[in-house]
């Protein structure tokens, strides 16, 4: 299988004017195995009616050179680079049958074989397309709105970050961005899979490639064209397809050695009757059929496109899978670790309480709290900086801000060193308003000044639609409850889980123990797969089996770290990609079983009884054709993966 291909300039756009040849027929194999298939039926023609010789000859020779010279330079190259290829085995082996005489027989074996490579290639470009089709939903001009108000089309890949642009009704958005005018109902489906329509309003995101549908919106744009979301599924199914799975790392070291001995039995069935006086024809006819029948064509092709359709198939609907291996990976989870902030919940809490300690306002603690936040990228942050705004509190400026993943923010304000803590992060004289605000399932930060405590922010975060829902399909596909772990305090976390069905919670955690407790998980002899969203998770995404981050909300490293990213932050998707996984391999473990035994019965029928030079042929290469159409199988299904 070849690796998919993301350079735009092979992509039809929808203004394009439209191909005369379908996509399939402009595939060089589909003509080349056509042309083959059209020599050898005149040339059975040819010799049914009696023509003379040479003519129908000339024909099937016309077959071998239109079918098989393909197979044969490929195996002339693998040659060079010392090894064997099955290609060249197939074309020596109708060279040979037609040098006895079975000119037809060998014909059949081109054709078989040059068309089994065709659908291949079929199989190859479609799913190819399906991941390259995406782009074709991303428009290639937009109107670009100027400072002055006026509006002209630009083409969309000239669009930067800060560009402000309108979108009309019934027209696909041309960037990812933020609507800053205008509300409408969005079709999201390319991206994130959400069946209906998602209101937008000021401030909402929206992503490039998705159909704007009844209200205009005025839109700033937030990424590069060469990074939206729709660009980095294109490239991340790219370089997925250009991995290997350890499965198929391990048949093709398998296959060169099973190659060679395939070569080496060839030649004894053939040597070894004739040193014992059998005939030429019958013995060559034999050796030949063998080594047709015994070549691992099928094998080769069980592993990589089943694999390869889930992975198109996760990404037409917002799940990014980084690797054939992630996509193998998955299959093996039974027990899966969810973080709490960001993750099942929305990561957009709410400050609910702020409590000054000693004589200073609460007023001044927030504010003092939001000057040292206005930097984080952290929900929490967020929140501190949200809350400040809404009550028109001035926020001062700072300085040197820094940030410790799952323990706070430090910054200097007006010339005093300031810190917002997590409580386990916080070592200084116990805070009762600590415990009383977290008993009351809020999660709590400490504000200190000069090392000293002065206040304390209780803060409290939604549900994400969906979660019970997700952790119910979640148990129900690996038989366990899922695992929550997270930094916030232990109320907090388990009214949390028992509002999802969860039994299994650890809280207080800094990444360094989220991380030690996936080892714990993985040692007792479990495959688990981490899903997060912050900086904080991905020590221990790093350390798990196989990991997810959201895609929406999630840190760049987060998002760098994980075998997958679900895009539009949708917790079903975790169930769904397992479930996809699992059926891949299915699929995987269906076709290895089905090239096995077309391979062991027609070897055994070859050897110890007599079969004839065509059926071998159908049924060696059949069985290849079955497996890649098997594996395209991934690629349909309605809804989610």
């Amino acid at each position: 299988m070849t690796a998919l291909s993301t350079d735009s300039s092979r992509v039809r756009r929808p203004d394009s004017p439209p191909r005369v040849r379908t996509w399939i027929w402009s595939l060089g194999s589909v003509r080349w195995a056509a042309a083959a298939v059209a020599l050898m039926l005149c040339g059975a023609v040819a010799q049914f009616l009696d023509a003379p010789q040479p003519v129908w000859w000339t024909l099937y020779l016309a077959c071998y050179l239109a079918g098989g010279w393909q197979s044969a330079v490929s195996g002339v190259q693998a040659l060079r680079d010392r090894t064997l290829d099955v290609d060249l085995l197939m074309v020596l082996a109708a060279v040979g049958a037609a040098s006895i005489g079975q000119v037809f027989d060998g014909a059949l074996l081109i054709v078989i074989f040059a068309t089994s490579g065709a659908l291949e290639e079929v199989a190859t470009t479609r799913t190819e397309r399906a991941v390259r089709g995406l782009l074709d939903l991303a428009p290639a001009d937009a109107t670009l709105l100027d400072d002055d108000g006026t509006q002209h089309v630009v083409a969309a890949e000239t669009l930067r970050p800060g560009d402000h642009i309108v979108i009309r009704p019934g027209e696909r958005i041309s960037a990812d961005g933020t609507v800053i005018g205008g509300s409408s109902d969005v079709d999201q489906s390319s991206i994130t899979g959400e069946p209906l329509p998602v209101a937008k309003d000021l401030g909402d995101d929206v992503f490039a490639g998705t159909l704007n549908t009844s209200g205009a919106l005025r839109v700033t744009v937030t990424r590069d064209p060469s990074s939206t979301v729709m660009a980095r599924i294109v490239v991340a199914v790219a370089e997925a397809s250009a991995t290997k799975a350890t499965t198929q790392l391990f048949i093709e070291k398998v296959e060169q050695r099973y190659s060679v001995l395939v070569v080496a039995a060839t030649l004894a069935l053939f040597a070894v009757p004739l040193a014992f006086g059998a005939d030429l024809r019958s013995t060559l006819l034999r050796a030949m059929t063998f080594m047709i029948v015994a070549s691992p064509c099928a094998v080769v092709l069980a592993t990589m496109p089943p694999l390869l359709c889930a992975i198109a198939n996760a990404s037409r609907r917002g799940v990014l899978v980084k690797s054939a291996v992630a996509m193998e990976r998955l299959a093996d989870t039974d027990i899966v670790v969810l973080d709490k902030t960001g993750t099942l919940t929305t990561g957009a809490p709410q400050v609910s309480q702020v409590v000054a300690l000693g004589e200073v306002a609460s007023g001044w603690v927030l504010a003092t709290a939001a000057a040292a936040e206005q930097f984080s990228e952290h929900p929490i942050g967020r929140a501190v900086v949200a809350e400040a705004a809404s009550r028109a509190i001035a926020v001062p400026e700072a300085a040197g801000f820094t940030t410790g993943a799952g323990r706070g923010v430090r910054a200097v304000v007006d010339g005093r060193p300031v810190e917002v803590l997590s409580p386990a992060a916080y070592t200084g004289p116990p805070i009762p308003a600590v415990a009383d605000i977290e008993q009351a399932g809020a999660t709590v930060v400490v504000v200190t000044v000069d090392g000293n405590a002065v206040g304390v922010l209780g803060l409290h975060d939604q549900a994400r639609p969906g979660a019970a829902a997700a952790v119910q399909a979640l148990r129900a596909l690996t038989g366990r409850s899922p695992v929550l772990l997270t930094g916030d305090n232990h109320a907090a976390a388990t009214q949390l889980a028992a509002q999802l069905g969860i039994d299994a919670v650890r809280s207080g955690l800094l990444p360094e123990d989220k991380a030690a407790a996936v080892r714990e998980l993985e040692s007792g002899g479990r495959r688990v797969l981490m899903v997060g969203d912050g900086v904080n998770d991905a020590p221990a995404m790093a350390s798990a089996h196989s990991s997810m981050a959201m895609g929406r909300t999630g840190a760049d490293l987060t998002i760098d770290t994980a075998d997958v990213v679900t895009v539009g932050d949708d917790l079903s998707a975790i169930a769904a990609v397992i479930a996809l996984s699992r059926r891949a391999r299915r699929l995987v473990i269906a076709n290895l079983a089905i090239a096995a035994t077309v391979i062991t019965v027609l070897v055994a029928w070859d050897l110890f009884g007599h079969l004839p030079l065509p059926l071998g042929v159908a049924g060696h290469e059949g069985s290849t054709i079955l497996v890649a159409l098997n594996g395209l199988r991934l690629l349909r299904g309605a809804g989610r993966p």
